[in-house]
């Protein structure tokens, strides 16, 4: 599996995963540099050359990438496929040209087998595309410890293509077993059916299968003195009359059949599988989260003034008079000042998040869009607590109090509100001075409605919420 734009999604996944647990403005200034140096050396900044600079960062000595890992694993998978597909392939092919000598191999039961691998295969190439995942339970199995939505997403082809190379080794095998029972066997072929079918229609249907290969290979195609004469019923006696050699006449048909309508959609389909892993990989590399931040971050200028001491947290020890609130669930967020800009931290949003935006830069006619927006959910969501994530290091404004008495005024009666102030790394929690200033604007906003909490996972919740019952 060497599919550059697989290896490419992959490495980039499992960087933007890894920089998850670095601070937003080392990354900033990280890439914003990356991107002039780019710029200097005349060159476009993309995902590879990105990738390549970590690589050149990191050194001969980091650990093996992530996405060698995940190929590995699927270069195993599709190994194990092929030499399953190879096994089934011979031992089905001897069951379908099993011949006791007594009973004709009926060439009905290989033409429906035959439609039976065709459906399976166009059905496999149909849900890889669609992205349904019949394969669940194995893909969990392989990719166990791997969360990555990423992954998850590009599984269905990648099983797919597990799936047709197995099929293809399946067919291989089965047409080599076909041609050694021919070689070595006296095989009788002939055909039945339970349906009234004449031989003129039986034939007629033979000759539309056949098209493919007619031109090409003519005796594959069997004539309709050999269809008339091998018809066999099972509750009666061969016909004593008939040559013997006829019935194994029909042994050219039945190879080509099997290489034209088992082993080339199989093949074809094969190769169309690489292509759509490399088409869908390149859609998910542009639409991956990390790439929209990286973009962003590479192309906004960063700001340093040299002094790596700032007093935002040299503020006055008080006590506040209520503690933090643990972190409701909530479909309904309102991104305060570009509060989780160029993206909120992934424990805060879901598939039914709905994000809202207002204050900062907005204007006063988005921020009462905003409040109707929210309130025609509530409506519809009796009850629901909505999340206003704002900015730790920005002291609450009068502008946002202001907001808040409008949107309760207008949103259902005892509508709880949550403020999330977040740090400047979202995975660490605020400083405890400015939590406290937080913790007093909702005192002072509404005590009972107006709560503060933050990300879970912090050790600072009991440390603010005994504080707080002083």
């Amino acid at each position: 599996m060497t599919d550059a734009p697989l290896r490419l999604l992959l490495e980039f996944d499992a960087l933007s995963q890894r920089d998850h647990n670095q601070p937003p403005a080392f990354l900033h200034r990280r890439d914003r540099k990356f991107a002039l140096t780019c710029e200097q050396e005349g060159h476009t900044p993309d995902a590879r050359r990105w990738l390549d600079h970590m690589a050149r960062l990191s050194g001969p000595g980091a650990s093996p990438a992530s996405a060698d890992k995940t190929l590995r694993l699927w270069r195993r998978t599709n190994a194990g496929f092929i030499l399953a597909g190879g096994v089934f392939g011979i031992l089905t092919m001897l069951g379908l040209l099993f011949y006791d000598g007594g009973q004709r191999i009926n060439i009905t039961a290989f033409l429906a087998f035959v439609l039976l691998q065709l459906l399976l295969a166009l059905f496999t190439t149909v849900q890889s595309i669609v992205g349904w995942q019949p394969w669940r339970w194995l893909t969990r199995r392989l990719n166990r410890g791997n969360a990555s939505d990423t992954v998850h997403r590009i599984q269905p082809a990648l099983m797919a293509r597990a799936s047709h190379l197995g099929g293809l080794s399946f067919a291989v095998t089965g047409l080599l077993t076909l041609l050694m029972m021919v070689v070595v066997q006296d095989l009788a072929f002939g055909w039945s059916t339970t349906l009234n079918t004449a031989a003129d229609s039986y034939h007629r249907m033979l000759q539309t299968v056949s098209t493919p290969w007619g031109w090409l290979w003519p005796a594959a195609v069997p004539d309709l003195s050999l269809v008339e004469a091998t018809r066999f019923f099972r509750a009666g006696n061969p016909d004593s009359a008939l040559n013997p050699a006829q019935w194994g006449q029909w042994w050219p048909f039945v190879v080509a059949l099997w290489g034209f309508w088992v082993l080339l959609p199989r093949l074809l389909l094969s190769l169309l599988s690489g292509q759509i892993i490399r088409s869908k990989a390149r859609r998910l590399l542009a639409a991956h989260p990390g790439m929209n931040a990286l973009l962003y971050r590479m192309e906004t200028p960063t700001i340093d003034t040299g002094n790596e001491h700032n007093d935002a947290a040299d503020m006055p020890d008080t006590q506040t008079p209520t503690g933090l609130s643990p972190l409701p669930e909530s479909s309904l967020l309102l991104a305060w000042a570009g509060a989780g800009d160029p993206e909120l931290p992934q424990s805060l949003t879901g598939p039914d998040t709905r994000i809202f935006r207002a204050g900062g830069r907005a204007s006063l006619a988005e921020d009462h869009a905003a409040i109707a927006g929210i309130g025609e959910r509530l409506a519809d969501q009796p009850g629901a607590t909505v999340l206003v994530v704002t900015h730790c290091w920005e002291p609450p404004t009068g502008e946002l109090q202001d907001f808040l008495e409008t949107a309760l005024d207008n949103w259902p009666q005892h509508t709880p509100v949550h403020l999330v102030p977040l740090a400047p790394n979202p995975n660490q929690p605020p400083d405890d001075n400015q939590l406290r200033q937080w913790l007093r604007f909702a005192h002072r906003a509404d005590g009972e409605a107006v709560g503060v909490s933050i990300l879970p996972g912090t050790p600072r919740d009991a440390f603010i919420e005994q504080e707080g019952t002083r």
